[in-house]
């Protein structure tokens, strides 16, 4: 087999995007504006997130950014709240939206650790939301590793915490594959010296991701074929 271990990015890889955030974020700005609809049209602009169709736009920094930067833009356009209150605010939040799976993950994740491989989680999200999410979805267990941006190993695009799953596993990061939706999670890997593959599951097209990607995927579910397919014949 070509690879060793797969790295995920969760929001918009393991769970569809758009599924799992765009209407959780319009109910959130909703509770920080508290009815004030200019407060809130403020709010959607600094976040790059539309009211009308209650949905991110595709240039939004809240995409692949960390909870930290959401909550900084935030608070740069909500009165009488800090950076911090903030951000603690989302992450509970967000520990309680329903994420939505890109396919049938247990099946996939079970298949992929039977074969060998080794399996994490590494998003800009926080832990603390990552591992709720996991856990709703039922898949917490099958993961070696899981990390998010405040787990002491950086964010991505930083090459650092992938680099600290392959160390982790004892791997090379030539051996591992990092899967994501963005460019972030994509220019991490290839810093790595990972492989590098793109779903489309998230906001960012085929051609935005195509230049940094071995392969383009409709979605995880693929990942299996994919492997098979690239595996040399002895």
């Amino acid at each position: 087999m070509r690879a060793d271990a797969i790295l995920f990015d969760k929001d918009g890889t393991l769970f569809d995007f758009a599924g799992t955030w765009n209407g959780w974020a319009g109910g959130v700005i909703e509770s920080f504006a508290e009815g004030d609809e200019v407060l809130a049209a403020r709010i959607a602009a600094a976040l790059d997130y539309d009211l009308g169709a209650r949905s991110f736009l595709p240039e939004s920094a809240v995409i692949a950014g960390t909870n930290r930067e959401a909550a900084e833009a935030v608070a740069a356009v909500l009165p009488g709240r800090d950076v911090e209150w903030i951000e603690d605010f989302m992450m509970r939040q967000a520990a309680e939206a329903s994420p939505a799976p890109a396919t049938d993950l247990v099946p996939l994740l079970t298949g992929l650790a039977g074969g060998g491989l080794r399996l994490g989680v590494m998003t800009n999200d926080t832990e603390y939301a990552a591992r709720a999410h996991l856990v709703a979805a039922g898949i917490e267990g099958h993961f070696d590793f899981i990390a998010g941006f405040d787990s002491g190993h950086g964010a991505k695009p930083d090459a650092a915490p992938l680099l600290a799953f392959a160390a982790a596993m004892g791997l090379a990061p030539g051996r591992v594959v990092m899967v994501g939706d963005s460019l972030h999670d994509l220019v991490a890997g290839r810093a790595a010296g990972m492989q590098t593959v793109a779903v489309l599951t998230g906001m960012a097209p085929a051609s935005e991701l195509s230049p940094m990607a071995d392969v383009v995927l409709p979605h995880i579910g693929h990942i299996p074929g994919w492997l098979r397919e690239s595996v040399v014949p002895a």
